[in-house]
């Protein structure tokens, strides 16, 4: 199939007119077009990329992964990575190969992460246990893309044995592994981010993102319905000039902090958590007209 449409480039914030053919349900050609008076435009509007959500866990959202998907759709978000943790931790390997199943069912990109830490602590009760061999079980299986986060920072920063193996699968299968480490600062976010843990989504003040991100470490804004980071991560009202951690104090132009979200500090927007209601109002599409 070919149409023209108009097409708005996000990497150079530019809209221009194209030819595109699609086939197979993919997109094989983007030309662009010049404008003449016998130049008829096919679609209405202008066609951009869909939204990504780069961490969620569908089952906060109280829906299954192809209800969600319809929901999520309307907003605008084609593509999700998910951690089922909380299906696991009541239905071990059963519950995440349901999720995988049902996702299967609809035309939306659900790409799953196997959860690290089921339980998230040893003083759960839990209906399921995770282990390294089941770690190693889901991360052959196609739909996985990442070893979803590791909230046990402190058996990462222990070298508990159980979870570096975990991290050691990871990378011997090479999947990005998803970090959780709320306020890990100094010495101990080295040990944390020398495991190879690449991302996090726990910064909940702009000195901690930005030694994060001084770390190597990709910074998620997270806005979702249980907990909202954006709002003081991109709050500059008040001049801030330098950054601080247990290691450093150094400069920060205040130019950069001006461009806020255009600012190489943050690499992402995601929900962690979308309830029915507020997924029905709007999902990344309502936190970036926020931000």
């Amino acid at each position: 199939m070919k149409f023209t449409a108009y097409i708005m480039d996000v990497l150079i914030d530019s809209v221009y007119p194209a030819r595109i053919t699609i086939a197979d349900g993919i997109f094989k050609e983007i030309v662009p077009i010049h404008i003449t008076e016998e130049t008829k435009i096919d679609v209405d509007g202008v066609l951009l990329p869909g939204f990504i959500d780069a961490h969620i866990h569908i089952e906060s959202s109280m829906m299954t992964p192809a209800q969600f998907a319809k929901i999520a759709v309307r907003h605008g978000t084609t593509s999700v990575v998910c951690d089922p943790h909380e299906i696991a931790n009541v239905r071990g390997i059963d519950g995440i190969e349901f999720m995988i199943d049902n996702a299967s069912t609809v035309p939306f990109n659900f790409y799953f992460a196997a959860p690290s830490c089921v339980p998230a602590t040893s003083f759960e009760t839990s209906g399921a246990i995770l282990d390294s061999e089941d770690i190693e079980y889901l991360l052959q299986k196609p739909e996985m893309v990442a070893l979803a986060e590791m909230m046990n920072f402190p058996g990462v920063i222990n070298g508990d044995e159980e979870v570096l193996k975990k991290l050691e699968i990871a990378r011997k299968y090479n999947k990005p592994i998803d970090g959780h480490a709320p306020l890990v600062s100094g010495r101990y976010l080295d040990k944390y981010v020398e495991q190879g843990i690449v991302t996090d989504h726990e910064c909940s003040n702009f000195q901690e993102a930005i030694e994060k991100k001084q770390k190597g470490m990709k910074i998620m804004v997270r806005d979702g319905s249980s907990a909202k980071n954006m709002e003081a991560l991109f709050d500059f009202s008040e001049r801030i000039d330098h950054y601080k951690n247990q290691d450093t104090f150094g400069i920060i132009p205040n130019e950069v902090l001006s461009r806020r979200l255009h600012s190489p500090i943050f690499d992402f927007i995601v929900s962690d958590d979308k309830n029915p209601k507020d997924l029905i109002r709007g999902h990344l599409n309502k936190s970036v007209k926020k931000a």
